[in-house]
């Protein structure tokens, strides 16, 4: 089969999506309004609250949720055949995670920019918050963890990509200047930006960048882990306008040139898809399809991350509320279309059936190493890139993803440290520093002292991330289902994706219970146990909510 079938129904039933169904949910669902006074307005301090043009904004909503995750997932979840992944991305991404991202940015902008955590304490009910919270940080904790030893091994494996990955921070700041000072317009930035970020993609292989293998008794990986952490706690006290959204929108531009290069090479080199439609000649321990389909792939269909973007960054710079359906549903498209492209790359990027059966030897394999060797060999033979090259660029996509979502969640988890300290009366853990303290010390606590001196504690508590990450989705669009009952306004548009997400989430964390028990990991069983029970408790409490505000409704109604 033609490869070119998989990306012209994809990207027309996302773009649909975009022209039709978002159209219709922002303008009678959430009823965006252009002159309601947006949260940058209102509490616009230079900092966090910024006022942004929402072509910036769509690039640091974008990068910010994509991260490796709609990479690895997609490239993973091929296993089962291209045909289900396929189905859950394009799916997924129109009727879940569109809704769910715009959905976010609107329930937090109507509420003065509260995280989706701290807004489940007035919409809910402070018991809910408390709960929610602690799972937000656990979702937040184990990104940040992670995607540190997802770079740091990028750039060990590709030494060329050193130099364009680190290049991108010091061509994003004086792009920061460039627009907020007014000294050139946005269009002349993009381009004059998108061409830097490719000249040092191209120079990248030509001066390769390697740690020592022991630096003061560390090694490497740990050093650039190290080194990664470092500059997300600057990242993350820096104004916003300075670097996080000059580098989240220039990498969304050069990642946005990386996926047409990608798909214009598919439509050029027409390769087939060896992948079988649906596999039924599993590996062994391969698990079930359902549930854990719809948990393999969040980023690219659903994923609570998402969420913590759109409430948290996002929506302290939203400059008009009806910015919230370009911002949150196109975001949503344009990480649907990362992951279409890894299905893409992991089931055509293979020269037979053999060689993809080679690497798709057990459940878990595949990943960004099937995405970046598939899609150069796409790229090589499209558009006759070097394989070396093709591989940098692709390897820079994934790590700048990656990066950007690293520097977005440290933000996050001090908001959240900043958010308790409200709550809870604790004043100097409401400023800033100590909060970024905090963030940081928490993710080098569990990189290094659960993954010891290489700084890999993260991918522990990794095989937790994609059910945590879907409840967090699933609890997200209850928190907001509760507002549209609320609100008098039709909620089953968001009441069925959380009925479904809610309950595979569900079976997946019942399902994971017993693979740790028999394995005998009790540390992840017990934390298993505390995201299960996190679960049934804060959605009773939604539910409970859910039922009261709609028989208020009726009642009112009647």
């Amino acid at each position: 089969m033609s490869a070119i079938v998989l990306v012209l129904l994809g990207l027309g039933g996302m773009a649909a999506g975009y022209l039709f169904y978002s159209r219709f949910i922002a303008r009678h669902i959430y009823k965006l309004d252009e002159q309601f006074r947006t949260p940058a307005h209102e509490f616009e301090d230079g900092v966090d609250f910024v006022p942004t043009n929402r072509f910036v904004l769509w690039g640091h909503h974008f990068t910010s949720v994509a991260g490796a995750a709609p990479i690895v997932g997609p490239a993973i979840a091929v296993i089962w055949g291209w045909l289900p992944a396929f189905l859950w991305v394009v799916f997924g991404t129109i009727f879940f995670a569109g809704v769910h991202d715009m959905g976010a940015i609107w329930a937090s902008v109507r509420n003065r920019a509260k995280s989706v955590g701290a807004l489940t304490g007035e919409v809910v009910g402070k018991r809910a918050r408390s709960v929610f919270m602690i799972v937000i940080f656990l979702v937040l904790l184990m990104v940040n963890a992670v995607f540190g030893v997802v770079i740091a091994r990028l750039l060990i494996n590709n030494p060329g990509a050193v130099v364009p990955v680190w290049g991108a921070i010091a061509v994003a700041l004086v792009i920061g200047q460039l627009i907020y000072r007014r000294i050139f317009g946005l269009g002349i930035v993009s381009i004059v930006g998108v061409v830097i970020l490719y000249a040092l993609i191209y120079i990248g292989p030509s001066v390769p960048i390697t740690l020592p293998e022991q630096t003061f008794g560390l090694s490497a990986s740990a050093s650039w882990i190290l080194l990664l952490f470092a500059y997300a706690a600057v990242a993350s006290l820096l104004p916003v306008w300075m670097l996080l959204q000059p580098r989240d929108y220039i990498n969304g531009l050069q990642l946005f040139v990386g996926l047409i290069l990608l798909y214009g090479a598919v439509l050029i080199g027409n390769p087939s898809v060896v992948a079988p439609m649906v596999n039924d000649a599993l590996p062994v321990n391969t698990p079930s399809m359902i549930p854990l389909l719809f948990v393999t792939i969040a980023c690219g269909a659903i994923s609570g991350f998402h969420g913590l973007v759109a409430s948290g960054t996002t929506s302290k710079q939203l400059n008009r509320e009806t910015d919230a359906r370009f911002v949150g549903y196109f975001g949503a498209v344009g990480e649907g279309a990362l992951a279409l492209a890894a299905i893409v790359a992991a089931t055509a990027g293979f020269a037979s059936l053999a060689d993809w059966q080679a690497v798709y030897s057990a459940f878990g394999q595949g990943g960004v190493t099937a995405f970046v060797n598939g899609g150069a060999a796409i790229l090589a033979n499209g558009l006759g890139l070097d394989q070396a090259v093709a591989a940098t660029l692709l390897t820079v996509m994934a790590a700048l993803f990656a990066g950007t979502t690293m520097d977005t969640g440290l933000r996050l988890q001090r908001y959240i440290f900043q958010e308790w300290g409200e709550i809870y009366g604790i004043k100097w853990l409401g400023k800033a520093l100590p909060a970024t303290t905090l963030a940081v010390a928490s993710c080098l606590i569990l990189a290094f002292g659960a993954g010891g001196a290489d700084g890999s504690g993260g991918l522990l508590i990794w095989p937790l991330f994609g059910t945590t990450n879907q409840l967090l989705a699933g609890l997200t669009l209850l928190v907001i289902t509760v507002m549209l009952v609320r609100s008098h306004r039709p909620a089953r548009y968001t009441l069925i994706p959380l009925i479904f997400l809610l309950a595979m989430t569900l079976c997946a964390l019942l399902l994971q219970l017993k693979t740790f028990y028999d394995k005998g990991d009790w540390f992840l069983l017990g934390l298993d146990i505390v995201v299960l029970v996190a679960a049934i408790l804060v959605t009773l409490e939604c539910s409970a909510s859910l039922l009261r505000h709609k028989r208020e409704a009726n009642a009112s109604s009647s």
